[in-house]
């Protein structure tokens, strides 16, 4: 697997997570003792974060010109990714059962929609919007169902699969503990639904969570990194890491052997996600909406987004600093050894122990995901999985940003709800204290 970013990093330390942490009293400043080895490269200068555009699709019923009734003679838009997630969301509601998924292609930054054969006017409608379009044979509930078999009989630890719309496929991949029996299981399984509906490939790691022993925040023997700072549904500052994290621990500090700062309110893993809502001790915590990204830059995070493949993104981790890569799948099911966590993002973006929990991200300020865990490392590459942060943030009713001291990004969450987390989770055991 492919991973991005340039050698080399800033001779001074980057905070954990990406925060600087403030309170009344005394001011935190959280800081890993590992310089990357791999640095994602940033745009220098101040970075502005950008309130979600608002696209306003035609009305399918409106009369057209001449040039326009001919559906090839419209061009697609150039668009920004987080606008071309805008509009396949709402390319999907306007669609139906004719949409079979999207993904933006980043090189002509154009939203590639994908619909099933058969209509004509389906396809008008998608090019009237700004879309362009490609007719494939497999539909959205078909895919589905193709998932639903591999959950019924190929829940076997190592593996994980998710919807590649490029191929119009599921791309399942079994990590190198899948020998055997379990090996040809899998792939009698994938072979069952047709060598048009799912391929399988081979992962030389091994799939794993993300926590660690060592530095960021602490809890239990365990490392992990902070995600985004939120304001819980009662109020209070708190911050959403991996649920993996909140299971492994009760209380987290921001120094190794330190007092807590923070107490987990909520904990999903396994299951319908890998999240946890953790409340700062301190009510009058002040922490900003935002993540700091070395070299003296930050990233104000104003929105809450929406995933979309093709979607250029960018992670901070406590271990390995920031990366950067692309989305490759959305609604991932990983089988960890723990157990199945669904409704994940799969990247190609890197990451190692003590990343788990850590901020994904767009250049222009919209917060993604949450680390997960994945396989491989920021040296040979591998494959990613992260939680949306829309999901976690109706799971826990919390809101993105810190109130007044999040500069206003309080609302952004608003359309979390539309967001779904995945099917129903697999079964799984309680996730272990030991550190990875």
């Amino acid at each position: 697997m492919r991973t991005h970013g340039h050698p080399g990093a800033p001779n001074n330390r980057l905070p954990y997570g990406g925060y600087r942490l403030r309170s009344p009293r005394r001011s935190r400043s959280l800081s890993h003792k590992r310089i990357p080895k791999r640095k994602a490269a940033f745009a220098a200068g101040t970075v502005v974060a950008l309130g979600a555009a608002a696209i306003l699709l035609p009305n399918a019923n409106a009369s057209q010109d001449g040039s326009s009734n001919n559906a090839t003679a419209i061009a697609p838009k150039t668009l920004k990714a987080t606008d071309a997630s805008d509009l396949a969301s709402q390319l999907e509601k306007l669609l139906g059962d004719a949409f079979a998924g999207s993904y933006y292609d980043s090189d002509s930054k154009q939203l590639v929609v994908n619909v099933i054969s058969g209509d004509s006017n389906v396809v008008v409608q998608a090019k009237k919007a700004g879309a362009k379009v490609r007719q494939v044979d497999n539909s959205l509930p078909e895919l589905a169902a193709g998932a639903k078999t591999l959950k019924e009989e190929a829940t076997i630890p190592g593996t994980a699969w998710a919807v590649d719309p490029r191929t119009n496929k599921i791309l399942v991949t079994a990590d190198s503990t899948v020998t055997g029996d379990k090996w040809n299981t899998l792939e009698s399984t994938v072979k069952s639904l047709g060598s048009d509906m799912a391929t399988v490939k081979k992962s030389a790691g091994t799939f794993k969570t993300f926590v660690s022993g060592g530095d960021a925040i602490f809890g239990g023997g365990a490392r992990c990194s902070l995600g985004f700072n939120v304001t819980a549904g009662d109020g209070s500052p708190a911050f959403l890491t991996a649920g993996h994290c909140g299971v492994a621990a009760k209380q987290w500090s921001d120094t190794q052997d330190g007092q807590p700062i923070a107490t987990v309110d909520q904990a999903t893993f396994p299951g319908d996600g890998d999240f946890a809502l953790v409340k700062y001790d301190d009510p009058a915590t002040q922490a900003p909406s935002e993540v700091n990204v070395g070299g003296g830059q930050t990233v104000a995070i104003s929105q809450a987004a929406d995933a979309e493949v093709g979607l250029q993104v960018f992670r901070m981790g406590s271990t390995t600093g920031l990366a950067d890569g692309q989305v490759l799948g959305l609604d991932a099911t990983v089988n960890y050894p723990e157990g199945t966590v669904t409704g994940l993002i799969q990247t190609d973006v890197c990451a190692e122990p003590g990343d788990s929990g850590g901020s994904l991200f767009t250049q222009d300020g919209s917060a993604i995901g949450l680390t997960s865990g994945g396989s491989g490392d920021c040296t040979v590459g591998g494959e990613t999985f992260f939680q949306p942060v829309t999901t976690a943030l109706q799971a826990v009713g919390a809101t993105l940003g810190a109130g007044d001291a999040a500069g206003g990004a309080g609302d952004a969450a608003g359309g979390a709800g539309d967001q779904a987390g995945g099917e129903e989770a697999g079964a799984g055991a309680d996730a272990s204290n030991e550190p990875r």
